[in-house]
């Protein structure tokens, strides 16, 4: 009770006017998140004063200004939802500069369930390792099928899944619509089928998952649900402090955060290693300095391509290591 009351006391004092003082006399009022969403201003560029966040209300979606350390306690909660920059269908890709492997692949839809996913795989005949794709909160766009596409070179099977019903957003608005009609249930099912298809249909070996944000999240809550996989993958997806959640984990997990993420918290990324660490989960969380979210997204404004490589690099040697 005094937690809700904690909560309901924060978005009173947050969702009134603000005023901002300019130099050491003049201040103006500006509109709330509300007011000025309601203004038509998009939701990445809505102002928050004195370095509150931004965040989405996960009931309705609106805009609301929160203080750092509250941030990441009302995402956890399920209150409030991260804010993104908008992804552009043009521009570069991350496969635009990573080195493609040595094999040649074919690509293709492939039904799973109520689904259909991306498949690309290598046009030679063997048995490879299995990779379940999952998409950021924009849905499964050409940035992710490139991704796959890379992927598979390596020497993998790689579904890149849809866990949108084949509905992509390119902005953020539209992709605060998909998250908010996202039912976790109907995803993790969706994903299971995945790993099926691979290990059944296509013979995959070892199966990993991987995602980045939206999808890093469910790469790792796919885990914490005691569905076998042999490694799991995140890209900045909500890191998990419960030590009796995270012992249903009994595979490597690999991560990538950087350590100016506003919607990660440091502190909660090294407990994150720390309980992994404790219960014995064989693990590699990087830490990128001076990266904010979503440094992988090549549309974003928190783009790091040095730093994306080498991510990217080391996800590959990880999965040579954990899956051939």
């Amino acid at each position: 009770m005094l937690k809700k009351l904690v909560v309901f006391l924060l978005i009173i004092v947050l969702a009134s006017s603000y005023t901002i003082q300019y130099g050491n006399s003049s201040t103006q009022k500006i509109p709330t998140p509300l007011q000025q969403a309601k203004m038509h201003i998009p939701i990445n560029q809505i102002i928050c004063p004195n370095s509150l966040l931004l965040v989405m209300k996960k009931s309705d979606g609106s805009p609301i200004c929160v203080k750092q350390s509250s941030e990441p306690i009302l995402i956890e909660r399920g209150w409030a939802i991260h804010v993104l920059p908008d992804y552009t269908t043009g521009g570069t890709k991350n496969s635009d500069m990573f080195a493609g492997g040595p094999l040649e692949i074919k690509t293709g839809p492939v039904k799973y369930e109520n689904a259909t996913g991306y498949l690309a795989e290598p046009t030679q005949k063997g048995n490879f390792p299995g990779v379940v794709m999952i998409h950021e909160w924009w849905g499964l766009n050409d940035n992710i099928k490139s991704m796959a596409r890379g992927l598979a070179s390596h020497g993998y099977i790689v579904l890149a899944v849809d866990l949108y019903a084949g509905q992509v957003a390119t902005t953020s608005e539209g992709a605060r619509q998909l998250l908010l009609s996202f039912d976790e249930q109907k995803g993790m099912a969706n994903i299971g089928s995945a790993v099926n298809i691979l290990k059944y249909n296509y013979n995959a070996t070892k199966i990993a998952t991987i995602g980045w944000c939206f999808g890093g999240s469910q790469s790792l809550n796919y885990a914490l649900g005691g569905n076998k996989v042999d490694a799991t993958i995140l890209y900045y997806g909500q890191p998990v402090t419960n030590i009796t959640k995270l012992s249903a984990i009994k595979w490597p997990v690999l991560g990538f955060y950087g350590d100016k993420d506003q919607s990660n918290a440091l502190d909660k990324i090294k407990e994150f290693k720390s309980d992994l660490d404790t219960i014995g989960v064989q693990n590699e969380i990087y830490i990128y300095p001076g990266l904010g979210h979503a440094f992988a997204n090549p549309s974003g404004a928190n783009y790091a391509p040095k730093e994306t490589s080498d991510a990217w690099n080391k996800t590959i040697s990880f999965l040579d290591d954990h899956l051939k």
